[in-house]
Protein backbone atom coordinates (compact mmCIF):
# COMPACT_ATOMS: atom_id res chain seq x y z
CA UNK A 1 0.00 0.00 0.00
CA UNK A 2 1.26 3.86 -1.10
CA UNK A 3 3.29 5.65 1.75
CA UNK A 4 0.87 7.55 3.82
CA UNK A 5 2.87 8.77 6.24
CA UNK A 6 2.29 12.75 6.64
CA UNK A 7 4.55 15.55 7.61
CA UNK A 8 6.78 14.94 10.82
CA UNK A 9 6.69 17.37 13.78
CA UNK A 10 10.13 17.39 14.48
CA UNK A 11 10.77 18.48 11.02
CA UNK A 12 12.84 22.32 11.76
CA UNK A 13 10.43 25.24 10.66
CA UNK A 14 11.09 28.84 11.00
CA UNK A 15 8.97 30.76 13.37
CA UNK A 16 6.62 32.57 11.23
CA UNK A 17 6.53 30.41 8.14
CA UNK A 18 8.11 28.12 5.88
CA UNK A 19 9.99 28.75 2.70
CA UNK A 20 7.96 28.39 -0.50
CA UNK A 21 9.55 27.92 -3.60
CA UNK A 22 10.42 31.25 -4.53
CA UNK A 23 12.51 31.32 -1.25
CA UNK A 24 9.83 34.27 0.67
CA UNK A 25 8.43 33.04 3.96
CA UNK A 26 5.24 31.87 3.48
CA UNK A 27 2.65 32.15 6.50
CA UNK A 28 2.00 28.26 8.37
CA UNK A 29 -0.91 27.17 7.81
CA UNK A 30 -3.96 27.61 10.76
CA UNK A 31 -5.05 24.49 11.99
CA UNK A 32 -7.88 24.81 14.68
CA UNK A 33 -7.64 21.61 17.68
CA UNK A 34 -10.18 21.40 19.81
CA UNK A 35 -9.77 19.77 22.87
CA UNK A 36 -12.87 17.59 23.51
CA UNK A 37 -14.51 16.26 26.28
CA UNK A 38 -12.91 18.69 29.55
CA UNK A 39 -13.14 15.83 31.96
CA UNK A 40 -10.90 12.98 29.80
CA UNK A 41 -7.40 13.53 28.54
CA UNK A 42 -8.26 16.08 25.37
CA UNK A 43 -7.28 19.00 27.17
CA UNK A 44 -3.91 16.49 28.67
CA UNK A 45 -2.98 15.91 24.57
CA UNK A 46 -3.62 19.40 23.67
CA UNK A 47 -1.36 20.95 26.10
CA UNK A 48 1.46 18.17 24.91
CA UNK A 49 1.42 20.02 21.30
CA UNK A 50 3.25 22.82 23.09
CA UNK A 51 7.15 20.59 22.80
CA UNK A 52 5.98 19.86 19.24
CA UNK A 53 7.14 22.32 16.22
CA UNK A 54 4.84 21.26 13.67
CA UNK A 55 4.79 23.33 10.38
CA UNK A 56 1.75 25.07 11.09
CA UNK A 57 -0.14 27.11 13.79
CA UNK A 58 -1.57 24.70 15.90
CA UNK A 59 -4.81 27.11 17.86
CA UNK A 60 -6.13 25.00 20.76
CA UNK A 61 -10.11 25.70 20.77
CA UNK A 62 -10.52 25.65 24.96
CA UNK A 63 -11.47 27.17 27.95
CA UNK A 64 -8.23 28.52 28.96
CA UNK A 65 -8.79 28.27 32.51
CA UNK A 66 -9.42 24.54 31.93
CA UNK A 67 -6.08 24.38 30.33
CA UNK A 68 -4.20 26.67 33.03
CA UNK A 69 -5.78 24.64 35.67
CA UNK A 70 -4.70 20.47 33.95
CA UNK A 71 -1.10 22.35 32.88
CA UNK A 72 -0.55 22.91 36.97
CA UNK A 73 -2.33 19.27 37.73
CA UNK A 74 -0.13 17.96 35.48
CA UNK A 75 3.50 20.13 36.41
CA UNK A 76 3.80 21.98 33.07
CA UNK A 77 4.99 25.27 32.83
CA UNK A 78 4.11 26.74 29.37
CA UNK A 79 2.52 29.88 28.57
CA UNK A 80 -1.02 30.25 26.96
CA UNK A 81 -1.32 33.29 24.45
CA UNK A 82 -4.48 34.50 23.11
CA UNK A 83 -5.02 33.55 19.54
CA UNK A 84 -4.32 36.53 17.41
CA UNK A 85 -4.59 35.56 13.67
CA UNK A 86 -1.95 38.42 12.49
CA UNK A 87 0.66 37.17 14.79
CA UNK A 88 2.44 33.62 15.22
CA UNK A 89 3.15 32.75 18.56
CA UNK A 90 6.71 32.52 20.35
CA UNK A 91 8.43 29.04 20.69
CA UNK A 92 7.64 28.50 24.32
CA UNK A 93 3.49 29.73 24.06
CA UNK A 94 0.57 27.57 23.36
CA UNK A 95 -2.09 29.32 21.32
CA UNK A 96 -5.37 29.32 22.27
CA UNK A 97 -8.85 30.46 20.71
CA UNK A 98 -10.95 30.62 24.14
CA UNK A 99 -14.20 29.28 24.97
CA UNK A 100 -16.18 29.30 28.00
CA UNK A 101 -17.08 26.09 29.85
CA UNK A 102 -20.57 25.68 31.36
CA UNK A 103 -19.32 24.10 34.50
CA UNK A 104 -16.34 23.50 36.56
CA UNK A 105 -14.62 20.42 35.62
CA UNK A 106 -12.80 17.87 37.41
CA UNK A 107 -10.53 15.22 35.47
CA UNK A 108 -12.05 11.97 34.99
CA UNK A 109 -15.47 13.23 36.23
CA UNK A 110 -18.13 13.65 33.22
CA UNK A 111 -20.71 16.27 33.75
CA UNK A 112 -23.12 16.72 31.21
CA UNK A 113 -23.54 20.00 31.36
CA UNK A 114 -20.59 20.67 29.68
CA UNK A 115 -21.70 19.17 26.58
CA UNK A 116 -22.88 22.24 25.13
CA UNK A 117 -19.64 23.65 25.32
CA UNK A 118 -18.32 20.11 24.08
CA UNK A 119 -20.13 21.01 21.03
CA UNK A 120 -19.45 24.95 20.91
CA UNK A 121 -15.89 23.84 19.95
CA UNK A 122 -17.32 21.87 16.90
CA UNK A 123 -19.11 24.60 15.88
CA UNK A 124 -16.33 26.88 16.11
CA UNK A 125 -13.87 25.47 14.35
CA UNK A 126 -16.20 24.77 11.79
CA UNK A 127 -17.28 28.05 11.35
CA UNK A 128 -13.27 29.23 11.18
CA UNK A 129 -12.31 26.94 8.31
CA UNK A 130 -15.64 27.40 6.09
CA UNK A 131 -14.71 31.05 6.24
CA UNK A 132 -10.88 30.38 5.62
CA UNK A 133 -9.76 31.10 8.83
CA UNK A 134 -8.10 27.60 9.77
CA UNK A 135 -7.10 25.64 7.10
CA UNK A 136 -8.34 22.36 8.67
CA UNK A 137 -9.20 21.21 11.95
CA UNK A 138 -8.68 18.58 13.62
CA UNK A 139 -10.74 16.71 16.94
CA UNK A 140 -9.85 15.52 20.77
CA UNK A 141 -11.87 13.07 21.52
CA UNK A 142 -15.64 13.65 22.76
CA UNK A 143 -17.79 11.00 25.41
CA UNK A 144 -20.99 10.55 23.40
CA UNK A 145 -22.71 9.53 26.42
CA UNK A 146 -22.42 12.62 28.01
CA UNK A 147 -23.63 13.97 24.92
CA UNK A 148 -26.71 12.25 25.07
CA UNK A 149 -27.10 12.63 28.65
CA UNK A 150 -27.52 16.11 27.50
CA UNK A 151 -30.20 15.20 25.02
CA UNK A 152 -28.61 15.44 22.16
CA UNK A 153 -28.73 12.79 20.17
CA UNK A 154 -24.95 12.28 19.09
CA UNK A 155 -23.54 9.31 17.46
CA UNK A 156 -20.44 10.49 16.79
CA UNK A 157 -18.18 13.21 15.18
CA UNK A 158 -18.55 12.19 11.67
CA UNK A 159 -22.35 11.93 11.38
CA UNK A 160 -22.19 15.31 13.43
CA UNK A 161 -19.57 17.69 11.45
CA UNK A 162 -22.29 15.99 8.19
CA UNK A 163 -25.36 17.74 9.69
CA UNK A 164 -23.68 20.77 10.66
CA UNK A 165 -22.18 21.42 7.04
CA UNK A 166 -24.83 20.18 5.24
CA UNK A 167 -23.23 17.42 3.84
CA UNK A 168 -25.59 14.95 2.75
CA UNK A 169 -22.95 11.56 2.86
CA UNK A 170 -19.35 11.40 4.44
CA UNK A 171 -17.06 8.68 4.57
CA UNK A 172 -14.91 7.79 7.43
CA UNK A 173 -11.34 6.69 6.85
CA UNK A 174 -8.60 5.52 9.11
CA UNK A 175 -5.23 6.01 8.42
CA UNK A 176 -2.10 5.06 9.82
CA UNK A 177 0.65 1.49 10.36
CA UNK A 178 0.97 2.49 6.76
CA UNK A 179 -2.64 2.05 5.73
CA UNK A 180 -5.75 3.67 4.47
CA UNK A 181 -9.48 2.12 5.60
CA UNK A 182 -12.43 3.51 4.82
CA UNK A 183 -15.54 2.29 5.88
CA UNK A 184 -18.72 1.67 3.47
CA UNK A 185 -21.40 2.15 7.28
CA UNK A 186 -20.27 3.59 10.20
CA UNK A 187 -21.70 3.53 13.74
CA UNK A 188 -24.48 1.41 13.15
CA UNK A 189 -25.41 -1.72 15.31
CA UNK A 190 -24.04 -5.15 13.16
CA UNK A 191 -27.94 -6.30 12.58
CA UNK A 192 -28.29 -3.40 10.57
CA UNK A 193 -25.34 -3.94 8.56
CA UNK A 194 -26.60 -5.64 5.89
CA UNK A 195 -29.65 -3.30 5.22
CA UNK A 196 -27.64 -0.25 4.89
CA UNK A 197 -25.54 -1.73 1.93
CA UNK A 198 -27.28 -0.80 -0.99
CA UNK A 199 -26.18 -0.67 -4.47
CA UNK A 200 -26.74 3.40 -4.20
CA UNK A 201 -25.20 3.89 -1.00
CA UNK A 202 -21.93 1.50 -2.11
CA UNK A 203 -21.60 3.51 -5.25
CA UNK A 204 -21.55 6.86 -3.30
CA UNK A 205 -19.29 5.95 -1.20
CA UNK A 206 -16.84 4.53 -3.27
CA UNK A 207 -16.80 7.56 -5.51
CA UNK A 208 -16.41 9.96 -2.30
CA UNK A 209 -13.61 7.40 -1.18
CA UNK A 210 -11.91 7.79 -5.07
CA UNK A 211 -12.29 11.86 -5.13
CA UNK A 212 -10.79 12.12 -1.42
CA UNK A 213 -7.55 10.14 -2.84
CA UNK A 214 -7.24 11.82 -5.73
CA UNK A 215 -7.66 15.67 -3.86
CA UNK A 216 -6.72 15.40 -0.67
CA UNK A 217 -4.25 12.48 -0.92
CA UNK A 218 -2.96 13.36 -4.29
CA UNK A 219 -3.36 10.01 -5.50
CA UNK A 220 -3.47 10.35 -9.42
CA UNK A 221 -5.08 7.00 -10.07
CA UNK A 222 -6.39 5.44 -6.65
CA UNK A 223 -6.31 1.53 -6.24
CA UNK A 224 -8.99 0.46 -4.39
CA UNK A 225 -9.73 -3.31 -2.43
CA UNK A 226 -12.90 -3.49 -1.28
CA UNK A 227 -13.82 -6.19 1.33
CA UNK A 228 -17.31 -8.51 0.92
CA UNK A 229 -19.66 -8.52 4.15
CA UNK A 230 -19.96 -12.06 4.42
CA UNK A 231 -17.72 -15.10 6.19
CA UNK A 232 -15.55 -16.07 2.95
CA UNK A 233 -17.27 -13.54 0.59
CA UNK A 234 -20.30 -15.71 0.64
CA UNK A 235 -19.18 -18.97 -0.50
CA UNK A 236 -20.65 -18.08 -3.82
CA UNK A 237 -24.03 -17.11 -2.03
CA UNK A 238 -23.96 -20.36 0.30
CA UNK A 239 -23.75 -17.90 3.47
CA UNK A 240 -24.81 -14.57 1.83
CA UNK A 241 -25.44 -12.91 -0.95
CA UNK A 242 -24.53 -9.45 -0.67
CA UNK A 243 -21.00 -9.78 -2.91
CA UNK A 244 -23.39 -11.29 -6.17
CA UNK A 245 -26.47 -9.05 -5.65
CA UNK A 246 -24.76 -5.88 -4.54
CA UNK A 247 -21.00 -5.48 -3.84
CA UNK A 248 -19.92 -7.19 -7.26
CA UNK A 249 -22.22 -4.75 -9.77
CA UNK A 250 -20.99 -1.62 -8.31
CA UNK A 251 -17.75 -2.59 -8.87
CA UNK A 252 -18.15 -3.85 -12.47
CA UNK A 253 -20.06 -0.48 -13.11
CA UNK A 254 -17.41 1.54 -11.39
CA UNK A 255 -14.70 -0.27 -12.99
CA UNK A 256 -16.08 0.65 -16.43
CA UNK A 257 -16.22 4.41 -15.58
CA UNK A 258 -12.59 3.71 -15.48
CA UNK A 259 -12.12 3.26 -11.25
CA UNK A 260 -9.28 0.85 -10.47
CA UNK A 261 -11.10 -1.51 -8.00
CA UNK A 262 -10.19 -4.91 -6.51
CA UNK A 263 -12.71 -7.41 -5.19
CA UNK A 264 -14.40 -8.31 -3.30
CA UNK A 265 -12.61 -10.00 -0.96
CA UNK A 266 -12.96 -12.21 2.12
CA UNK A 267 -12.31 -9.87 4.63
CA UNK A 268 -9.68 -12.81 6.62
CA UNK A 269 -7.06 -12.46 3.84
CA UNK A 270 -7.55 -9.24 2.52
CA UNK A 271 -5.45 -8.00 5.16
CA UNK A 272 -1.87 -9.49 3.83
CA UNK A 273 1.08 -7.78 2.54
CA UNK A 274 0.55 -9.41 -0.84
CA UNK A 275 -2.61 -8.02 -1.53
CA UNK A 276 -2.57 -4.85 0.65
CA UNK A 277 0.87 -4.35 -1.85
CA UNK A 278 -1.74 -3.78 -4.78
CA UNK A 279 -3.95 -0.82 -3.71
CA UNK A 280 -3.97 2.49 -1.51
CA UNK A 281 -6.96 2.21 0.38
CA UNK A 282 -9.19 -0.75 1.60
CA UNK A 283 -12.91 -0.22 1.84
CA UNK A 284 -14.20 -2.20 4.67
CA UNK A 285 -18.32 -3.31 4.65
CA UNK A 286 -18.49 -1.99 8.65
CA UNK A 287 -16.77 -0.91 11.73
CA UNK A 288 -15.40 -3.56 13.36
CA UNK A 289 -14.03 -5.24 10.14
CA UNK A 290 -11.45 -3.05 9.05
CA UNK A 291 -10.83 -1.17 12.19
CA UNK A 292 -9.07 -3.61 14.50
CA UNK A 293 -6.59 -4.41 11.86
CA UNK A 294 -5.63 -0.78 11.29
CA UNK A 295 -5.47 -0.40 15.17
CA UNK A 296 -3.36 -3.03 15.65
CA UNK A 297 -1.08 -1.80 13.08
CA UNK A 298 -1.07 1.85 14.20
CA UNK A 299 -0.08 1.66 17.81
CA UNK A 300 -1.72 4.12 18.90
CA UNK A 301 -1.15 6.53 16.53
CA UNK A 302 -4.33 6.13 14.21
CA UNK A 303 -6.01 8.85 12.42
CA UNK A 304 -9.56 9.20 11.92
CA UNK A 305 -10.33 11.36 8.65
CA UNK A 306 -13.71 12.52 7.26
CA UNK A 307 -14.46 12.63 3.66
CA UNK A 308 -16.75 13.99 1.89
CA UNK A 309 -16.87 17.11 4.08
CA UNK A 310 -16.15 20.64 2.32
CA UNK A 311 -13.60 21.51 4.78
CA UNK A 312 -10.59 19.40 5.91
CA UNK A 313 -11.00 17.39 9.35
CA UNK A 314 -9.19 14.52 11.14
CA UNK A 315 -9.01 13.15 14.80
CA UNK A 316 -7.61 10.90 17.31
CA UNK A 317 -8.52 7.12 16.84
CA UNK A 318 -9.20 6.91 20.85
CA UNK A 319 -11.63 7.76 23.06
CA UNK A 320 -11.71 10.08 26.19
CA UNK A 321 -9.64 7.94 28.70
CA UNK A 322 -11.21 9.32 31.63
CA UNK A 323 -8.89 7.30 34.07
CA UNK A 324 -5.67 8.44 32.46
CA UNK A 325 -7.04 12.37 32.73
CA UNK A 326 -4.52 14.48 34.73
CA UNK A 327 -2.30 12.10 35.47
CA UNK A 328 0.44 12.81 32.92
CA UNK A 329 0.22 9.08 31.25
CA UNK A 330 -1.68 10.15 28.39
CA UNK A 331 -0.08 9.39 24.79
CA UNK A 332 -0.49 12.47 22.51
CA UNK A 333 0.88 10.36 19.53
CA UNK A 334 -2.26 10.45 17.91
CA UNK A 335 -3.09 13.65 17.79
CA UNK A 336 0.24 14.74 16.88
CA UNK A 337 -0.31 12.63 14.04
CA UNK A 338 -3.52 13.78 13.11
CA UNK A 339 -2.55 17.12 12.53
CA UNK A 340 0.26 15.72 10.71
CA UNK A 341 -2.31 14.30 7.94
CA UNK A 342 -4.48 17.10 7.92
CA UNK A 343 -1.42 19.08 6.99
CA UNK A 344 -0.67 15.98 4.29
CA UNK A 345 -4.32 16.95 2.96
CA UNK A 346 -4.07 20.31 2.92
CA UNK A 347 -0.66 20.40 0.95
CA UNK A 348 -1.77 17.96 -1.28
CA UNK A 349 -2.09 18.81 -5.57
CA UNK A 350 -5.44 19.11 -6.22
CA UNK A 351 -6.00 16.55 -9.06
CA UNK A 352 -9.36 17.37 -10.57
Amino acid sequence: MADVAGLRCAQPAEEQGVRSGEGKTAPLPVIAVTSGEPAGIGPDICLALAAQRPFCRAVILADRGLLAARAAQLGLALRLRAFDPAQAPAADELEVLHLPLAAPVTAGRLDPTNSPYVLALLGRAVAGCTDGGFAAMVTAPVHKGAINDAGVPFTGHTEYLAALTSTPRVVMMLVGGGLRVALATTHLALAEVAGAITRASLEATLRILHKALRQRFGVAEPRILVAGLNPHGGEGGHIGREEIEVISPVLDQLRQAGMRLDGPFPADTLFTPQLLARGDCVLAMYHDQGLPVLKYASFGKGVNVTLGLPIVRTSVDHGTALELAGSGEADPGSLIAAIETALEMVRAPLLR
